[in-house]
């Protein structure tokens, strides 16, 4: 146990309880620590963006940036019961895997599934990450994302199969693509073989990115006329997810 890293942790819960700014002193008394010890602890969660001195009394309190943290992980919360019953109808629909994703800077993570009914599905798991611009939720996410978003795959990309697509040239193609239908297709898995796909992405109520839903199955049988079939489906559950976010067109 790295005892430096629950110190400081006990730190921040104390602030975090306080009505008050408190005084180095004061920590040191109530955690048992020295001055010295909290104002090193003090320093380094100043530094990176954690804490604020209140200079007139040289006193400390937490920042927002704790707050900011948990509101990511409660929306997350949110939108996985927001979205359940989209997803439920998707995959009655399709008969095919339904993830929900949202986009951590250049990986797309999976918050919630539902498992095709059929032997051969798509193998993913909730709380894995896959690389943005290989996988449909991904590319369906960019498309809503400014172009030099773009620009920070590009020490990143590379082939994970023999399909995937390898260039920024590419990636622009792709999203430019998915802009332009709505939706955005993986017809052959350039992040696992043999995985096809289509996901929509979902917007909150000021028409800000907030997640993706898609499907996916093999390509032995989600081929390119049966995805286009699915994509009108997929768009409505995200339409579906989007208004009851509080999204609207108008």
């Amino acid at each position: 146990m790295d005892k430096a890293f629950v110190k400081g942790l006990r730190l921040v819960e104390t602030l975090a309880l306080s009505d008050l700014p408190r005084g180095v002193s004061d920590l040191a008394a109530e955690l048992e620590m020295t001055k010295s010890n909290v104002h090193r602890l003090l320093q380094t969660l100043q530094a990176h963006g954690y804490v604020r001195q209140v200079p007139a009394n040289s006193t400390y309190e937490l920042t927002t940036k704790i707050w900011e943290l948990g509101s990511h992980v409660i929306r997350r919360m949110d939108l996985i019961k927001i979205a359940r019953p989209a997803m439920t109808r998707l995959a009655e629909q399709t008969g095919e895997t339904v993830h929900l994703s949202v986009l951590e800077d250049i990986d797309v993570i999976y918050l919630d599934k539902i498992e095709s009914a059929h032997h051969i599905r798509a193998n993913t798991s909730v709380g894995s990450r896959a690389p943005a611009f290989t996988v449909a939720t991904g590319k369906a996410m960019l498309s809503h994302m400014p172009d030099d978003y773009l620009e920070r795959f590009t020490p990143h990309l590379r082939a994970y199969t023999e399909t995937t697509r390898t260039t920024l040239a590419e990636l622009r193609e792709d999203v430019a693509q998915a802009r332009a239908q709505g939706h955005a297709l993986v017809l052959h898995g350039e992040w696992r073989d043999g995985i096809a796909a289509c996901a929509c992405a979902i917007l909150g109520r000021s028409g800000e990115l907030v997640g993706a839903i898609g499907i996916s199955g093999p390509d032995s049988r989600l081929k390119r006329k049966q995805l286009k079939l699915i994509a009108p489906q997929v768009m409505e559950a995200a339409e579906a997810i989007s208004a009851a976010l509080g999204y609207s067109r108008r």
